[in-house]
């Protein structure tokens, strides 16, 4: 059984982008039972181009036409709202309906947001490319953790974090031991080292002792603060993070990664581990960005006055 996470508060909320497409239900189960593990609530946004950013008091604020991109809308997140409460029937839940541009959207809210969670294929997608433009966007401009549902969660898997000495890895650190501890799962703490091509054996030998100490000192220093979590160290020489990480995948309920910064190009920050884990993974991924909170009056976007904080019991 599991237990709350430790840290919780009312105000957060888990927001999802809910699309025109298969992936977002995936997305919108997955949060849903995020947000009662982490006890706070969660929002089902869709964007659309169509409707006045400005709507006039009473006025009609989104076109009601049968075959609309708003009605569209409306109809997937009332299916993604159905989901999501079939899955966590305890979740406090609120759909949105905003107009704009899906990341952009997504970006602002995830200034006040304690996840952001998006399908792994989204609209607007390049031909052949296996994640969502919207996914690979939302994941380097994020001011939040975000999660890219993907594949199957094994339900008694492990949490796998990949981790090496950078700033970076500290969030992922953080995100990981918390979600370890709250699904009473094992924490697999995955470091990928190399050593110089004309390095000889003694060096090869020193570098992974060097590099393996390095990460157990840091489980040490979490396991003081999570006793009761099971910590397994995979250290291994290779100069592929993401191959590592994707062989550990299998038996895996989430990948947990640092985020190597946010910006406005899809996929540039996030690193050739990010992309290629965003691409391949078997199971939903996290880029551990951090938290920056700004004040929560008014994220990126319109609401409709039909959705506005229209809560799903």
């Amino acid at each position: 059984m599991e237990r709350p996470m430790a840290r919780v508060s009312a105000e957060h909320t888990i927001v999802v982008g809910i699309d025109l497409t298969p992936a977002c239900l995936d997305a919108a189960r997955w949060a849903a039972r995020e947000a009662v593990r982490r006890g706070v609530g969660l929002v089902l946004l869709h964007a659309s181009a169509f409707g006045p950013r400005e709507p006039e008091p009473g006025s009609a604020s989104v076109r009601r036409g049968a075959d609309s991109p708003s009605s569209q809308g409306y109809r997937w997140l009332e299916r993604a709202a159905t989901e999501a409460r079939n899955a966590a029937p305890r979740v406090r839940l609120t759909v949105e309906l905003a107009c704009g541009i899906a990341p952009e959207l997504l970006a602002g809210w995830s200034r006040t947001a304690e996840l952001v969670v998006v399908g792994s294929h989204g609209l607007g997608g390049l031909s052949g490319v296996l994640v969502g433009s919207v996914a690979l966007k939302i994941a380097a401009r994020a001011w939040c953790p975000v999660v890219v549902v993907r594949g199957s969660t094994v339900p008694e898997g492990t949490v796998v974090v990949g981790v090496d000495a950078s700033p970076e890895s500290d969030l992922a650190w953080e995100f990981a031991v918390e979600s370890a501890a709250s699904r009473m799962v094992p924490l697999v703490v995955a470091h990928a080292w190399h050593a110089e091509p004309w390095a000889g054996a003694a060096q090869v030998a020193e570098t992974r002792s060097r590099e393996r100490q390095a990460v157990e000192d840091r489980v040490v220093g979490w396991r003081g603060k999570y006793p009761d979590v099971e910590f397994r160290l995979h250290a291994v020489q290779d100069r592929d993070a993401a191959r590592v990480l994707l062989g550990l995948s299998g038996s895996a309920q989430l990948i947990v990664i640092g985020s190597r910064g946010r910006g406005p190009i899809a996929g540039g920050l996030l690193g050739s581990t990010g992309n290629a884990l965003l691409s391949r993974a078997p199971c939903p991924v996290v880029l551990a960005h951090e938290r920056k909170r700004a004040s929560p009056a008014s994220p990126s976007g319109w609401s409709s006055p039909e959705t506005r904080g229209r809560a799903h019991a």
